[in-house]
């Protein structure tokens, strides 16, 4: 064999090593970059429970994950045990009720994490949220498509059609990360950064199964600290919450 076969051998093979790697480039840049949502994770959480710091965390790193919306929602029930959460609101006290009453049991605690308006999970066990993410993709289950996005000074929502389905369309108005220094009861002392918390919600409309949008001014949402938004399509209503149909997830900023 001569210099120049070696020469050619060499370029043949460095040849066949960039289509290949061009191939595999080809394959990264089809592919989603994100993923259809499988999951809306509800968290009932509040500053004044010694349980709830590892479940805020876990939500937190949920948060990341871009095929589950996330939703941390403060209650205001364990206020008298000497600190008042700052982010609790007395309709997500309501709603984790609510969700108790469909089921027909009385488990309502903190930290729990109620997965796709169906299962309840302790709010800590990010194995446990990942199962019932799987267990309760089904039937129907997140499974209608829905879009949002920003335009100017609002936000338009998109559902598309899913016959023999029906449902209430809400939005949250979200502020993604928020430092809270606790300084009195069970949790004094810590600073505590809570994820993805829902500061408003707003009913955006129903729907009947057909493919409909809406249009929200983002007066109605974008206040201090508000830099994201959700919005969830839901079975049943909000006094008798069901399953989620579908979800979408956007930032403000």
């Amino acid at each position: 064999m001569t210099i120049d076969d070696i020469k050619e051998r060499a370029k043949g093979k460095a040849a066949t090593l960039l289509s290949g790697a061009l191939g595999v480039v080809a394959v990264m840049a089809a592919t989603p970059s994100t993923a259809d949502p499988r999951a809306v994770v509800e968290l009932f959480t509040s500053q004044g429970c010694s349980s709830c710091p590892p479940a805020d965390k876990v939500l937190g790193e949920l948060a990341k994950d871009p095929s589950v919306i996330a939703l941390s929602l403060p209650v205001d029930y364990w206020d008298y045990l000497g600190w008042k959460d700052t982010l609790a609101d007395s309709r997500f006290s309501a709603r984790q009720k609510a969700y108790s009453s469909v089921r027909g049991d009385r488990d309502v605690y903190t930290p729990q994490a109620v997965v796709n308006g169906s299962v309840h999970v302790l709010g800590s066990d990010r194995a446990g949220i990942e199962n019932a993410a799987d267990s309760t993709h089904t039937g129907g289950v997140m499974s209608v498509p829905v879009t949002m996005s920003k335009s100017g000074k609002q936000i338009d929502v998109g559902v598309s059609a899913a016959n023999g389905k029906s449902g209430e369309v809400w939005i949250c108005a979200i502020s993604k990360q928020v430092p809270i220094t606790i300084n009195r009861g069970e949790n004094r002392g810590h600073q505590i950064t809570y994820h993805n918390v829902v500061r408003s919600v707003l009913k955006v409309g129903d729907w009947n199964g057909k493919a409909a949008s809406w249009s929200v001014p983002l007066e109605n949402i974008a206040h201090d600290g508000v830099d994201a938004a959700a919005v969830y399509v839901q079975d049943g209503s909000r006094d008798k919450p069901g399953p989620m149909l579908g979800a979408a997830f956007t930032t403000l900023n």
